[in-house]
Formats: C-alpha cells, structure tokens, sequence
C-alpha cells in the first residue's frame, strides 16, 4: 500500500467537499483552502488529541484557523472526524445556518476560536497556550497562518509574546503558497526572508513541502520534542492545489467555481457533482 495512501485519501475527500460547498453557495474562497488540505487532514486526522463527541472537552488540543476565509477546509475537516453532519456543508454562508464564512466559535462545534479579521489568531492561540502552561495542563495549540497575513503587525507583536513567554506547547504552521487577494506577496509586501524574520524573533523554524505528509508528520514530531520555545513550520504550498486550472491563480482567491468548472474540478479529484 502506498505510504500515507490513508491520509492522502483523506485530503482529496476533503479537496472535494471545498469544491462542491462553494459552488453550492456561490461565493468563498478556493484557493486557500486547498493550499492546506494536507495541513489540516495531518492535524485532525493524526496529531490532534480531539473527540468529537466532546468538543469543548478541557484537555482537548486547540486549532486557531487564523486565517479565517479558509473556513471550507476547517468546515471539510470537522464534518469527515464526526463533529457535525456532511448535509450542512452544503449550507455554507446560508443565513442562519451553522457555517458561516468565517470559523464562529459559538455556532460550530470543533470550532476553538472565532476567526477573520486577518493578523489575530496568533495572539488568541498565544493565550491557550499560556493558559495551559498556568493551569498545568498538557494539551497543545495549533495554528494556521496565511502568508499574506504575516504582513499585519499584530502577528510580530505576537510572534515576540509567543517566544519571551516560552510557549513550546504552541505548533504554527504558515501556509506559504506565494499569492494574495492583490497579487503576489512578494510584489504587495514582500516577507522573505521569512524563516530568518521567525528566527529573529526567537522561534524554531522548520521549512516543509506542505503537500508531503511524511514532511509534515516529521515537522510535527521535531515541534513536539522542541523545549523552551515556539516552532513554526513553514509549508510551501501551492494555492488551488489539486485542480489543475486553480493552482497558481491569484483570481481563484476567492471566486467560487461554476457548475462546469465544479465538474471539471472533481473530475480531476475523481468526484462527480
């Protein structure tokens, strides 16, 4: 059997209900989600300590999605680990309905922090993890950056808090896939050197293909051993990941697919509508 065939699986089932709950709600935001399938599918379906018949169990690991407009993998990933029906997928950015477009922490079950407004996820996973730290607990926090958000000044604030306070029971992971709502990162703000810049302001930095679980799987084991400060892994990734007219595309940003472009894109996932 190929090596990580499970997972692999898993972040393709996960590629398919992104595709098919946007073109269902008709607006959203492709390309990010599937920059970090296999990200979120390593957390959720192997790294997490998380029941979901007890999602606000106490001792239970934290995701921060910081970067709040990739909520249809969040959303994906929740529904195939049991934490809600797969029916509601199709309810996305529906009025009154459970999953909005933006992670809500008081509407969704799995859902540990409310998300959206770029720059903020990594200050609010800064305070779980301090927390457990004081109350002696053992869980671990999570988080997911997007590389257009570590342009806002709030992540370096907390970047600086996360390391003065030693917060080794928090993992980042930065979605690195190169391209933003306006363009390139490196031509509306460019942040190379970026692993130097995390280096600098105290972290262990890991560099990854965030499409290799067995890259992934290791990062995560090496965060884990890591004493006495934060780790970021930083995971090259490629925007629209897996559909083929997607990947690289900055307009995919946030446009939802057509029905034909639906069909087209989980033919290539070997799905159908």
């Amino acid at each position: 059997m190929e090596k990580h065939a499970e997972f692999k699986k898993i972040a393709t089932t996960l590629r398919k209900n992104i595709i098919k709950m946007l073109n269902e709600s008709g607006s959203g935001h492709p390309g990010g989600s599937l920059s970090a399938c296999e990200i979120v599918t390593a957390l959720y379906f192997k790294e997490m300590r998380i029941d979901p018949k007890q999602p606000k169990w106490e001792d239970r690991d934290r995701f921060v999605l910081s970067k709040g407009h990739a909520a249809p993998v969040l959303y994906a990933a929740l529904a195939e680990k049991g934490y809600f029906a797969k029916e509601e997928l199709m309810k996305l950015r529906k009025t009154g309905q459970m999953l909005q477009g933006h992670p809500d922490m008081k509407g969704t079950p799995g859902v540990d922090m409310t998300t959206g407004s770029l720059g903020q996820g990594l200050a609010a996973a800064n305070g779980m993890a301090l927390a457990a730290k004081l109350s002696n607990k053992d869980y671990r926090v999570y988080a997911l950056l997007g590389d257009g958000e570590v342009q806002e000044g709030m992540i370096w604030e907390a970047a600086m808090f996360a390391a003065h306070y030693k917060l080794d029971n928090l993992t980042v992971f930065l979605d690195n896939n190169g391209l933003q709502i306006d363009g390139e990162n490196k031509e509306v703000m460019n942040i190379e050197p970026i692993d130097k810049k995390w280096e600098a302001f105290g972290w262990n930095v890991i560099k990854i293909d965030g499409h290799n679980f067995e890259e992934i799987f290791e990062a995560l084991d090496k965060a884990r051993e890591t004493k006495g400060k934060p780790t970021i892994i930083i995971a090259k990734t490629v925007k629209g990941k897996g559909v083929s007219f997607m990947e690289n595309k900055v307009g995919w940003h946030g446009s939802a697919p057509n029905d034909e472009e639906t069909e087209k894109a989980l033919a290539e996932l070997g799905g159908e509508m």
